[in-house]
């Protein structure tokens, strides 16, 4: 099926980490790496808003993609969440297996 990297945006370092904590132990997520402080500006309700986020990088397969989001959307924060599916073109085989083998998705 492939392999992807989420890249999902959070209110603060706290959030984050409880998120990628679940999605891993959902097992829905092989790794979730945390980047505690961003710094990330974007118009909200008609407003330029700047603002520290945390970041948020999933790696999982494509087949667990869209549970992913459902799983984010539900315990997020935020009333939209940024989630962006990369699909990942080439990487370390032996890294790419274990994901795959950690999610369960094998095919």
């Amino acid at each position: 099926m492939g392999t992807v990297l989420i890249y999902i945006t959070a209110s603060g370092e706290e959030e984050a980490r409880t998120l990628g904590r679940r999605l891993v132990e959902q097992r829905l997520a092989a790794c979730v790496n945390v980047v505690p402080r961003i710094y990330s500006t974007y118009w909200w309700e008609g407003k330029l808003v700047e603002d520290e986020e945390a970041l948020l990088l999933v790696k999982t397969t494509r087949a667990m993609a869209d549970r992913v989001i459902a799983a984010v959307k539900e315990m997020h924060s935020y009333e939209v969440p940024a989630v962006l599916v990369l699909d990942v073109a080439a990487g370390h085989r032996a890294f790419l297996d274990w994901v795959a083998a950690e999610v369960g998705d094998c095919g």
